[in-house]
């Protein structure tokens, strides 16, 4: 299951994306804030949600931020042929940065977003 901020324009048009490359349905997709999500998954009460979108795997494993991405890209079409990439030492530190500059800017990279909504801090 991916979660995702269900109140960021960013984050929808990115999961738009997703969910297209997605073609066979391999994941569910829920927003933070659906209502029930954290009973039915503890875990992710922990820690700042910020940080970045969220993957839970079948095992009940979670995974955040770029790691999630990298799972995500690992079992979606045209994305999994890249998702080597990320087992390069250097590429993987990259792009840990890289996505944790984006999500704590998330708010601002929305094209047609309110000025309270884009002057979140994330």
């Amino acid at each position: 299951m991916v979660v995702y901020d269900g109140e960021c324009p960013f984050c929808l048009k990115q999961l738009d994306r997703m969910q297209k490359r997605d073609a066979n349905g391999v994941f569910e997709y829920q927003p933070r804030q659906a209502e029930g999500l954290e009973e039915r998954f503890p875990k992710l009460a922990e820690g700042e949600f910020n940080s970045g979108m969220r993957l839970i795997e079948t095992d009940g494993s979670i995974s955040a931020g770029a790691d999630a991405v990298y799972g995500i890209a690992r079992k979606l079409d045209g994305w999994k042929y890249l998702a080597w990439l990320y087992r390069v030492p250097v590429a993987h530190s990259v792009c840990r940065a890289a996505y944790a500059w984006i999500a704590r800017n998330r708010y601002r990279f929305a094209n047609n977003c309110e000025d309270e909504v884009c002057e979140r801090d994330g």
